[in-house]
């Protein structure tokens, strides 16, 4: 194509028309990759922690509830970014406490575990409201592990049993920790952790920073619904019934440490457990069935702070626990705010006085 003559002159721009003369194909000019079929176009001009973002981002917006949304969350953190072993905490601003909600990668999940506010790493991030990345805690981790088996073997398994322990890696050797935070408000923590020494740096921090604010607008959003401002379009799916080889589960509620034990082993405790226990007495004093999450609110005995009491998140633990220590005893949703108390088992229930 050949050049043009550039004019200088004044007034207005004159405007400058080609014509194209000829065109020759030229070899070696790198073209653009064909992406795979079922790769959008997009991705291919941006950055892949980016288009990753975006991906969460679409998938969480689709989650029908708290508890979906959350382990969502998880799973792209694992499937999108490399984090296989994460684990989310909320803040119980009346007990000062964050615990477990959620996790993921773990033998043992620890739901219903607690981090002290201000306590260790997670209580640390909360009290902070500020990103922690810790790196070489091999020999840490090995002198806590210690310390709690001097523990349990002064006192007994009695002294620790009560204490479901947080998920986690006996000999992780980095960690990162986020607070969930909206409104200078902190609703948790999020945390990762590798085997792997200086394998989570600032790329993974900044990304797990941008999920959990999108995490603490999910958590804020769902604090402040009420079944009558959801919409809903029909009933939530129903589990599968679960039938257990024995014929009864016996449930104790111990009023003196405020929790519950199932068959003799310790359950859950605090609003989740006085909430189950409400349950279960009302379900074999009145024959009741369905309950409302309304008039657990509002009920004083539970103990629920007036303002943004996370019932949903407590109710999620609960269910949680179920379906891990009493599959035969589930809590299913019915619609939108309700639930309803299905046992496959004869129910046993005692009391012992503070």
């Amino acid at each position: 194509m050949p050049a043009c003559p550039t004019c200088f002159v004044s007034g207005p721009p004159i405007s400058i028309i080609y014509a194209v003369r000829r065109i020759e194909r030229v070899d070696g000019i790198t073209s653009l990759p064909t992406p795979p079929h079922d790769v959008q176009p997009p991705s291919l001009f941006i950055e892949p922690d980016l288009h990753a973002l975006w991906v969460i981002a679409e998938r969480v917006d689709r989650t029908e509830c708290l508890g979906e949304f959350l382990e969502t969350a998880l799973h792209c953190l694992d499937e999108l970014f490399g984090l296989h072993l994460t684990m989310l905490l909320l803040l119980d601003e009346k007990r000062r406490t964050l615990q477990t909600i959620a996790s993921r990668g773990y033998q043992e999940n620890g739901l219903g575990s607690e981090a002290g506010f201000g306590e260790g790493l997670i209580g640390t991030v909360a009290a902070a409201q500020l990103p922690l990345r810790l790196s070489g805690l091999d020999h840490t981790l090995r002198y806590a592990r210690a310390v709690h088996d001097r523990a349990e073997a002064l006192s007994g398994p009695d002294a620790v049993c009560r204490e479901i322990p947080l998920p986690g890696l006996s000999n992780a050797s980095t960690q990162i920790a986020v607070p969930l935070m909206i409104q200078n408000r902190c609703h948790g923590v999020s945390v990762a952790e590798t085997l792997e020494p200086l394998s989570l740096l600032i790329r993974e921090e900044t990304l797990m920073a941008i999920v959990a604010g999108h995490l603490a607008a999910g958590i804020e959003q769902s604090a402040q619904e009420t079944e009558d401002q959801v919409p809903f379009d029909g009933p939530l799916p129903t589990p599968p019934v679960v039938r257990s080889i024995s014929s009864q589960r016996s449930f104790c509620f111990d009023h003196a440490d405020d929790c519950i034990f199932a068959d003799g082993k310790y359950l859950i405790k605090n609003v989740p457990g006085r909430v189950l226990w409400r349950i279960l007495k009302q379900h074999q004093d009145e024959q009741r069935v369905e309950f409302t999450n309304r008039e657990l609110r509002m009920d004083s005995w539970l103990g629920l702070p007036e303002w943004k009491d996370n019932f949903e998140t407590r109710l999620i633990l609960l269910r949680k626990r179920l379906e891990q220590k009493c599959p035969d005893v589930r809590l299913v949703p019915r619609r939108r705010g309700r639930f309803a108390l299905e046992p496959s088992v004869k129910i046993a229930l005692s009391e012992t006085p503070a």
